[in-house]
């Protein structure tokens, strides 16, 4: 089964519909490449995708151990190389609004950094990861 259909809509713009929600996203090209950078751009959506991931794995860790992350904040940078134009390095830096013993910062990290979006990114892509509490 299709997980979602893609729509070019001009303008360096696309539509993506994801078919078993029905939420959409709008991409534009980012300013230094042609676009007006009015919404996330494709690569934009790959660095954002995985702090999203890691978030959600931690929150899958965070309710089988009853550990309380709500409220947490990730920053996330890209980082642009040339020839070609490719993402080189994500920089994502994690906000807990508490802080946690040592076992649990463990384990709420081991997830993240073993999400399977950072699992099937490619080694050329440096993810830079921090992680603050309190």
């Amino acid at each position: 089964m299709a997980t979602s259909v893609v729509f070019y809509s001009g303008n360096l713009r696309t539509e993506s519909r994801h078919l078993q929600s029905g939420d959409k996203i709008i991409t534009d090209a980012p300013t230094d490449n042609e676009g007006n950078g009015v919404a996330f751009s494709p690569t934009d959506l790959a660095a954002t995708s995985l702090a999203n991931c890691m978030m959600t794995v931690m929150g899958i860790t965070a309710n089988h151990h009853n550990i309380d992350i709500n409220g947490t904040r990730a920053d996330v940078e890209k980082f642009m190389g040339v020839n070609p134009r490719r993402i080189v390095k994500i920089k994502i830096d994690f906000h807990f609004p508490i802080s946690y013993d040592t076992v649990t910062k463990k384990l709420l990290e081991t997830s993240a950094l073993n999400c399977p979006v950072a699992k099937s990114l490619s080694g050329s892509i440096s993810q830079n990861i921090h992680f603050n509490y309190g």
